[in-house]
């Protein structure tokens, strides 16, 4: 379950992480009391990513412009999500953007810190910034001031960052999360560290012992002047910030049998120079896969994020959406393998097998061939097997051994 941006900044709160003077806005009636003073930010409550790009964000100095740009806001759909909350915060003026993370690698059954010193908005395109390390025994500050060092941080910001993970690692910890982010952690010009924004993913299977978390969920629904204004067949958001972005299906792909919501969300592909593609679900989990890649002597080609599994509940949603995603990741003909690296249940791990074969078993129609590594979650190993049967692809139980069979494969 993904909370919101003000729902996880609630758990910082709790932590002690530093974040903004805040305000909850259920409608736009509710500027006229704002107690936050102006320029502020209004921030949509929606679980996708990019809302910067895709106009969910907006600054505001007066009560006028703000009433104006909620109204504009709640009625914006990001990914066919329409925003039930806003998000009111004070204003903050950042010298340097990091990225943090702690997410959990459950084949592995270890947390992984991640950072980077170029965080914010474009922090997708910053691949080679980004640093891990594996929390393989009992967690320390050390693991903290390790990935503060690998990211290049000197001074007073190794210490000051270094706690901001130890924190983050112990919420991670005590709420049984699968991921904390921070993007970006803002840095002042005098060295003052402001988690600007996050996000947080509780694991559904842990809510019974968190019925805090558990209760979130129905939070989301708490806005009727939204509701009001919803409508089923608003299209998708179409984000356009770089040339190097695609969000269409390639020409040769079909998309009349594709669910509703796998239509009207788009994707994003990132381009690279190597001949290995990517598609992973989660910023975390894509950033961590190009790093084991990259370790493994390997040069990404591109990479798709198909975002949170948890939005995809219509029949066949989420098969459509990945086999988009295969195709995006195949257009570049110097693509020789694609490594599929996806973290969900027993029943989305079912969904993107049947993907994957659908997608190679056109392949092969259309007479070109492409490997495939694929490493899943949750799965019965014989019965996916079964599935593929004679198709080009390698299963892997863990993410190393994913990322070195497709260096291996694409050599």
């Amino acid at each position: 379950m993904d909370l919101l941006e003000y729902q996880a900044k609630s758990l910082f709160r709790q932590m002690a992480i530093p974040i903004l003077p805040s305000q909850r806005i259920d409608n736009p009636a509710d500027l006229k009391g704002l107690k936050i003073p102006y320029p502020v930010v209004l921030k949509s409550q929606v679980r996708a990513g990019g809302r910067g790009r895709a106009g969910g964000i907006k600054f505001v100095e007066n009560t006028i412009d703000a009433v104006a740009a909620a109204q504009t806001i709640f009625n914006l759909p990001i990914e066919s999500e329409y925003p039930q909350v806003l998000l009111a915060e004070a204003k903050y003026n950042a010298d340097q953007e990091l990225y943090l993370a702690v997410l959990l690698d459950p084949v592995a059954r270890r947390p992984v810190l991640l950072g980077s010193s170029q965080g914010g908005m474009d922090v997708e395109g910053s691949i080679e910034q980004m640093q891990q390390v594996a929390v393989d025994q009992e967690f320390s500050p050390f693991y903290a001031r390790r990935l503060t060092l690998k990211m290049g941080l000197q001074g007073d910001l190794i210490q000051s960052v270094s706690t901001i993970v130890e924190k983050m690692y112990r919420l991670f910890v005590e709420k049984d999360l699968d991921l904390v982010e921070i993007n970006p952690l803002g840095i002042s010009p005098t060295g003052e560290v402001m988690a600007l924004d996050g996000k947080v993913t509780a694991n559904d299977e842990a809510l019974g012992r968190h019925p805090d978390l558990a209760a979130l969920s129905g939070n989301r629904q708490s806005s009727g002047w939204a509701r009001e204004r919803r409508s089923p067949h608003a299209p998708g958001d179409r984000l356009n910030f770089n040339s190097k972005v695609q969000h269409s299906p390639p020409p040769e792909f079909d998309p009349k049998s594709q669910s509703p919501i796998s239509n009207s969300e788009s994707l994003q592909l990132i381009e690279l120079d190597g001949n290995i593609g990517i598609l992973c679900n989660g910023v975390g989990l894509t950033m961590a896969t190009l790093d084991a890649v990259t370790h493994q002597g390997g040069k990404p080609a591109n990479f798709v994020n198909i975002g949170s599994l948890d939005r995809y509940d219509a029949a066949n949603a989420l098969r459509d959406r990945a086999e988009l995603g295969l195709e995006l990741v195949a257009q570049d003909k110097n693509v020789k393998v694609i490594l599929v690296n996806i973290l969900g249940s027993a029943s989305k791990s079912e969904e993107i097998t049947a993907a994957v074969a659908g997608y190679l078993e056109r392949k092969a129609r259309a007479n070109r061939h492409i490997q495939v590594v694929l490493r899943l979650v949750e799965i019965d190993a014989d019965a996916v097997k079964k599935r593929l049967g004679q198709l080009p692809v390698q299963l892997a139980s863990t993410l190393d051994e994913a990322a070195a069979t497709s260096v291996s494969s694409a050599k």
